[in-house]
């Protein structure tokens, strides 16, 4: 990385960790998804209430663990609220392709969350980077077919 893009970084990701966007609950959540990581401790527990239409209308997270889960999740949380079920799949797919493939210059329509391609280097943070979108995407499966069948601690990150 160049020492601009490390700086940027650092500083989105420490300013989203510190006092993430869209922390709390959601008083009568239509969905709940609770997520882990049990190679680390990250926990994040994503609360999403669909509209109507199926778009996001609400959603919020707690949790605890390291930067990069409670940034990613702030930054998630902030691009998809609002978005209709296709932009959301749309930012769920190219935020996947960043961090696990990186094959290409990230999409602009992630916005900040492009800062997070660097992950990829580091198989352990893909992880932590994938945690919320991991429990984002399950929430978007209930919110389609209903309960989703899931292991006693949640989604997992692989």
């Amino acid at each position: 990385m160049n020492t601009d893009f490390e700086e940027l970084y650092q500083q989105v990701i420490l300013d989203h960790s510190k006092r993430p966007r869209n922390y709390g609950t959601l008083e009568e959540p239509a969905i709940h998804v609770d997520g882990d990581n049990p190679s680390c401790g990250d926990e994040i527990h994503l609360h999403v209430r669909f509209g109507a239409g199926g778009e996001v209308e609400d959603l919020k997270f707690t949790g605890v663990g390291c930067a990069i889960s409670q940034a990613s999740a702030s930054l998630m949380t902030l691009k998809v609220k609002g978005k209709s079920r296709t932009e959301s799949q749309a930012l769920l797919e190219a935020f996947t392709d960043v961090v696990t493939s990186g094959s290409q210059e990230p999409p602009k329509m992630l916005g900040d969350l492009r800062l997070l391609s660097g992950v990829r280097n580091f198989p352990q943070r893909v992880k932590c980077a994938m945690l919320a979108w991991r429990a984002f995407e399950q929430a978007m499966q209930e919110a389609q077919t209903g309960p989703v069948q899931a292991s006693e601690s949640g989604p997992h990150c692989s």
